[in-house]
């Protein structure tokens, strides 16, 4: 059988075409079809990672069968990430962030959210005030995303929101989700990473407010150069 393949954007660059035409043994899978593609263009198995696949304009996975005639496209995340690395002065919704990473190809999600408590080293805390250098605070998000990504190349994707402004008892503070294929390729172990790397580099700052008083909470790590 013959099947029409579209790329775009980096894969197209990757590929040196927008279409291929291709021919598959019958009760053949977009699994053998990517694997025909990876052994042309060894390239695009690195990418496969981050490549969303559809069948006939139909998100599809790894075991879609395939038929003469399909039309099977190959395309990396669209465009508009921006929801993904987020300071935010609303209200986080957990589910939105552990949806954003979700691909069609993803099997397993971790997720970290951070909750105001109302107790802070045997003190009172009636709320927080967050504060961000939040040009820079983007900006460094980005760069735990791709240490994260590169000490575990099998995630898929990432996403953080961090609440700044005036939090009470019980808000959302932060959340990270972390996707990969499957729940031993590295979800886990990116996301806890996440959130420990983010408390050292990303300019967050948080104010208690108690019957006590008030009090900057400062952390004890001081980035170099190489952070």
């Amino acid at each position: 059988m013959k099947v029409t393949v579209k790329l775009f954007a980096r894969l197209r660059e990757i590929a040196g075409a927008a279409k291929l035409e291709r021919e598959l043994g019958e009760g053949a899978k977009v699994e053998n079809l990517l694997d025909a593609l990876h052994a042309e263009f060894p390239r695009l198995d690195k990418m496969m990672a981050r490549t969303i696949i559809s069948v006939n304009q139909e998100f599809a996975t790894f075991d879609t069968p395939l038929h003469d005639g399909d039309e099977v496209a190959i395309f990396p995340p669209v465009s508009g990430g921006a929801d993904a690395l987020r300071v935010t002065q609303d209200p986080i919704s957990i589910d939105d962030v552990a949806r954003a990473v979700v691909r069609p190809h993803t099997g397993a999600v971790a997720l970290f959210a951070g909750v105001v408590r109302n107790v802070s080293q045997g003190k009172e805390v009636a709320f927080l005030e967050y504060e961000a250098y939040q040009e820079m605070a983007i900006a460094k998000m980005r760069q735990v995303a791709d240490e994260a990504r590169a000490q575990w190349p099998h995630i898929v994707d990432i996403a953080m929101v961090q609440r700044i402004g005036h939090l009470e008892v019980g808000d959302v503070a932060v959340v990270i989700s972390v996707s990969s294929g499957h729940r031993g390729e590295g979800c886990f172990e990116a996301c806890r990473y996440a959130i420990d790397r983010l408390k050292q580099v990303v300019p967050i700052w948080k104010k208690e407010v108690g019957p006590g008083g008030e009090t900057w909470v400062e952390g004890d790590y001081l980035p170099t150069r190489a952070d």
